[in-house]
């Protein structure tokens, strides 16, 4: 009940977080906040790339002050889940990485287990030893130890940063009055060859979505028969951001069930037949 009650305060903390963060960008008069006709909204999106390359040659410094590049971080049928954030934001960031968190934590499968998470911070000032005690702050809350290159926090130049916000499609940018960025709320999936496979919004990302998401993503590689006949019966709906079941498969399943279960039915029936003629 206590856990219950928990769970509800954040779902209402997060909502209420947002709608501060959305209403930072209200100006007097101006009826609903989402109108596209408010200018600096429309410098804060999401183009969708599904399909393109990532360059994986951009160079970053991870939280123990190493120089690597994306590549380091991108393995053939390892699919990464990759958030844009930074450490000094107020609000938006700590909640996608919160929901983030929450998703990850729930599934039977932590990072570093056949999937990495990566976050890449768009504040070019921000430094490797700020990104550890970020970084720091999640890992920590694991029931299990796991490794800083599990879920690792990269901080780099501009340049670099820039060039692979383009690539995801993340528009992003630094408001001069409230010393902030703007940026959306997304949540990036990529195969392991750096492929930008699916795009999640928002704050909460369930870990049934975020599987299936890393079994599309590595083509089969992550998860038990079990959860790939599960799949199955799922497919991914860009409307609805997430996996919903589908009627045809599900009908398809249905009917080849069925139809295992006569046959097993018919051959028991058909043995205990035999037997009995061979007592006889």
């Amino acid at each position: 009940m206590i856990k219950s009650g928990w769970h509800v305060f954040r779902q209402l903390y997060r909502a209420v977080c947002l709608g501060l963060f959305l209403g930072i960008f209200q100006t007097p008069g101006m009826g609903q906040v989402l109108n596209d006709s408010i200018p600096v909204l429309l410098k804060i999106d999401v183009e969708e790339n599904l399909g393109d390359h990532i360059p994986l040659d951009l160079s970053f410094f991870n939280t123990r002050n190493k120089p690597v590049q994306l590549k380091d971080y991108f393995t053939e049928g390892v699919p990464a889940l990759v958030v844009m954030a930074y450490s000094d934001c107020p609000m938006l960031c700590s909640l996608v990485l919160d929901g983030l968190y929450d998703g990850v934590s729930q599934m039977d499968r932590f990072p570093g287990e056949g999937y990495r998470i990566l976050t890449v911070s768009i504040d070019p000032e921000e430094t490797p030893g700020m990104a550890k005690r970020k970084q720091d702050l999640y890992l920590e809350r694991f029931t299990e130890k796991i490794s800083p290159e599990s879920w690792d926090f990269l901080v780099g130049n501009e340049p670099q940063i820039k060039t692979l916000a383009d690539a995801l499609g993340f528009k992003y940018y630094y408001d001069e009055d409230l010393k902030q960025f703007a940026h959306p709320a997304v949540l990036f999936v990529l195969t392991g060859e750096g492929v930008i496979s699916r795009y999640f919004f928002g704050l909460e990302f369930p870990s049934r979505d975020l599987k299936f998401a890393l079994i599309d993503a590595s083509q089969g590689k992550i998860g038990s028969t079990i959860e790939k006949l599960i799949l199955y019966c799922f497919h991914y709906d860009p409307d609805a951001r997430g996996y919903v079941l589908f009627a045809a498969n599900l009908m398809k399943l249905g009917g080849a069930v069925t139809l295992a279960i006569l046959i097993i039915m018919l051959a028991t029936y058909w043995m205990y037949e035999r037997k009995k003629k061979n007592i006889q």
